[in-house]
């Protein structure tokens, strides 16, 4: 059975979703402060984390950083009463996997913890299946001097590591198997995290600013990832094209 860690200092709001996602069939674990958050999620496997920013003793931001620095690849879904761009944008740079604004409804968040849950990448404790030798390997692709392992989720450059949070791996790969295919922000929000909400496109253009910064030689004029303005975003292969 899947498990949930729900954290939250509101009692109504623990209680409203720990009935919500258990009826929905999922085992619940609850923390109502950041200290006893991060305890959780290092000491306990959970399939998704469902993590309040405003929290006592530790805000949210905090705990997903720690996760993520003690390789915790659980996925984050962080929720916050703020309408700040700036607590969205953060928490994803700290590798939260979505964020979530209150007030929600809880079939809302169903939908997030769904999408998070179907679309997380194998943790790297999880060693990935070795694959199937073929005359050319496509899960190895090279653009430029990236070079871009799917059967490790690795990604480098001359050598060198670079790191991307999974969902980053994950959009970057889909932009790779759509190469030269201009791709709506609804297309790849449906695609990548899964669900359809016109309102949260926002969070793709987020997550392409990350991805830009890491792959393109200079991100303020981006040659691999072109913005098709009125329409969306195209992946570029060949960055000299």
């Amino acid at each position: 059975m899947d498990k949930i860690l729900v954290v939250d200092d509101e009692p109504a709001i623990v209680t409203l979703l720990s009935y919500n996602l258990k009826q929905a069939g999922y085992e619940v674990v609850t923390a109502t402060d950041g200290e006893e958050a991060l305890e959780l999620g290092l000491a306990q496997p959970f399939t998704c984390i469902l993590l309040d920013l405003m929290l006592p003793k530790l805000d949210g931001m905090e705990v997903t950083k720690r996760l993520r620095q003690e390789k915790v690849r659980t996925p984050i879904i962080i929720v916050t009463a703020k309408n700040d761009e700036f607590d969205k944008v953060f928490g994803l740079e700290l590798g939260a996997d979505d964020y979530i604004t209150k007030p929600f409804s809880p079939r809302e968040v169903l939908a997030r913890i769904k999408a998070v849950i179907r679309r997380a990448v194998p943790t790297d404790a999880t060693p990935a299946p070795e694959p199937t030798p073929q005359p050319t390997n496509r899960a190895i692709t090279m653009i430029g001097d990236l070079r871009i392992d799917q059967n490790k989720y690795r990604v480098t450059r001359n050598g060198e590591k670079i790191s991307l949070t999974p969902k980053e791996f994950e959009l970057l790969v889909y932009f790779i198997e759509r190469e030269g295919r201009v791709l709506s922000r609804d297309a790849i929000l449906n695609h990548v995290w899964g669900y359809d909400y016109a309102s949260e496109t926002r969070i793709v253009d987020i997550h392409i600013s990350h991805l830009r910064e890491k792959i393109e030689h200079d991100p303020k004029k981006p040659k691999l990832i072109r913005t098709v303005r009125g329409f969306g975003y195209e992946f570029v292969g060949d960055e000299h094209a």
